[in-house]
Parts: C-alpha cells; sequence; structure tokens
C-alpha cells in the first residue's frame, strides 16, 4: 500500500520552556503516537481554530494539556489549586471545555508577549505526516514573575496519563545532547538543532539577565524568523545521510558554507545526528547566511 504525502503541512506551535536553573522542559510522547512516537520533544502541538487565537496560544495551550504547566498568571486573589488544574486540562484535551473558557472562569491570563519565535521547521517531504511547527521560547521565572510565589500557579510537570505523554522533566541541554548520543533518549533533528544551539547559550546552572538578552538577540533577528526546510540528500561517496539546511553550499551557498546534520536513522527513529554549522550565529551576518537559498528548497 502506497504512502500518501501531505502537500500542505499542518501549522504547529512548541514551546521551548526554560527555568530559573537553565534546564528545558522536555516530553516524551507516547510510544504508540502517530507521530514521533517514543521520542523526547518539546511540548507542543496543532493549531486548534477553536480554541486558538494565534500559534502563540497553540504552544501555550498545548504545554497545559501535555505536562499541565500553565504559563499564565491568576489575576485574582485566588489561585488555582492542583485539582482544578488537572481536571481542567483534561477536560480541554477531550474538548470538553474550551481553553480560553477556562482562562477567562478562573482570572488568567496569558503573556503572549512573554514567547519569543525560535526557529520554524517544516517536515521534510520524506514523512507522511508533515507539519509547520513555529517553535517559541520562553523563561519560566519571567513569565510568572508578576506575582508573589504563593500566587503563581503551579511550575512542576506532570504527564497527560500517557495520551500522548508518557514522561516529563526538566533537563539541562547539554544533558539531553548527551543521553541521546548514548542511546537512551531519541530526539527528533530540530529538537537536537535547538538543544544544541541552546548549550552555547545556557551555561551555569543559574539563568542570568545576560542569557536572556542573548536569547531575545537570536529570536528578534534572522535566526529567529528562519523557516527550516530540511532537504534530505546522500552522500554520492560515502552513502551517508544528510539533512542539508537553508545557507549550506549544497543548498545554493557559498562555497564552504555548511548547515547540515550528518544522520543515522531508521525511518523517524534517529541514531546520530551531527550538526555541522561553520557558521557564527552571534558574530555573522545572519541575513546574508539565511536569505541565499529562499528560492532554491
Amino acid at each position: 500500500m502506497s504512502t500518501t504525502v501531505s502537500d500542505t503541512p499542518r501549522p504547529s506551535a512548541s514551546l521551548i520552556l526554560v527555568n530559573e536553573h537553565n534546564e528545558v522542559l522536555l516530553v516524551q510522547r507516547n510510544t504508540q503516537a502517530r507521530s514521533f512516537a517514543g521520542t523526547h520533544v518539546f511540548p507542543g502541538g496543532n493549531f486548534d481554530a477553536d480554541q486558538d487565537t494565534s500559534l502563540a496560544m497553540t504552544a501555550i495551550r498545548e504545554t497545559f494539556e501535555e505536562t499541565g504547566l500553565l504559563v499564565a498568571s491568576p489575576v485574582s486573589l485566588h489561585p488555582l489549586n492542583k485539582s482544578t488544574l488537572e481536571q481542567a486540562r483534561h477536560a480541554i484535551y477531550e474538548r470538553n471545555l474550551d481553553f480560553r473558557t477556562f482562562l477567562r472562569c478562573h482570572g488568567c491570563e496569558t503573556d503572549l508577549t512573554s514567547l519569543y519565535p525560535f526557529t520554524t521547521w517544516v517536515t521534510p517531504l520524506i514523512i507522511p505526516r508533515r507539519f509547520r511547527t513555529q517553535f517559541y521560547i520562553t523563561f519560566l521565572r519571567e513569565s510568572l514573575n508578576t506575582l508573589p510565589c504563593e500566587q503563581r500557579i503551579d511550575t512542576v510537570p506532570t504527564p497527560d496519563g500517557g495520551q500522548e505523554v508518557i514522561s516529563t522533566c526538566f533537563v539541562r541541554p547539554s544533558l539531553a545532547i548527551a543521553e541521546f548520543r548514548k542511546g537512551n533518549i531519541n530526539l527528533p533533528p530540530p529538537q537536537y538543532y535547538l538543544l544544541d544551539t541552546l548549550c552555547q547559550l545556557l551555561t551555569g546552572n543559574i539563568n542570568t539577565r545576560d542569557q536572556r538578552d542573548k536569547v531575545l538577540l537570536l529570536s528578534q533577528g534572522p535566526f529567529g524568523r528562519l523557516v527550516i526546510q530540511p532537504k534530505l540528500h546522500r552522500d554520492p561517496e560515502s552513502k551517508e545521510e544528510m539533512f542539508l539546511y537553508e545557507g549550506d553550499e549544497l543548498r545554493g551557498g557559498p562555497p564552504g558554507r555548511h548547515h547540515r546534520a550528518m544522520v543515522k536513522r531508521k525511518g523517524t527513529v534517529f541514531s546520530k545526528i551531527d550538526l555541522r554549522r561553520n557558521f557564527d550565529i552571534f558574530k555573522d551576518d545572519l541575513s546574508e547566511v539565511f536569505d541565499i537559498t529562499t528560492a532554491k528548497l
């Protein structure tokens, strides 16, 4: 039976949530999931026109459904308790409760401006179920810092009972990369790429203003607006597979420019991802790096 490849990727969003210890939130998807089964990813999912006013709202809603962590602040003096949160997240997942209605009824406000764009990824044509995923990054301590600790919504992530997620954890980006290389977890290429990027930014055990400023600098520049549409390429000599990203010399970039990932995979399960990016995302003119191959996809 032939596999039908979708020409139009579904719009979706994913949230990179950084805590005060420079750890990022990862979830492990259900091993029976239709897409990315068993992989460790940032929480996220498909845009729902009935509930979401934007992709940023999608990222917040999906994070709440999958982990119970609500990136919002209560404007009333009576914060939500764990029981109310758990009942709400499951009702929203089952579509028995509208997310915006939940927020309004409980006096919660989402600060969408605290979510910063951090690249968009389009699933390669080789994969049947395709998505156009807008990644955002936000900082837990900033998104909830308008209230005293006793009024903040619970910030301990929990899985959703196996509906989509079987485990949740905050982990240092460098440790997640190390665990992938040991074969202990499975990361898709977008997550690997962004975790590898964050390894350069989130150093030390305490998240600092300087680190947040650097993330914001990337978000507001060409990097944050980058749309990455990986193109699978097989080296004719070594037969090694690689994903070519925008700006690579094999995608129309200047000679010697590498923006690629050498991979070993079985279908959508990756046993090796080796990111090769020979430009400095802070010092080089990224508008030149990334705009070269816009018309050469």
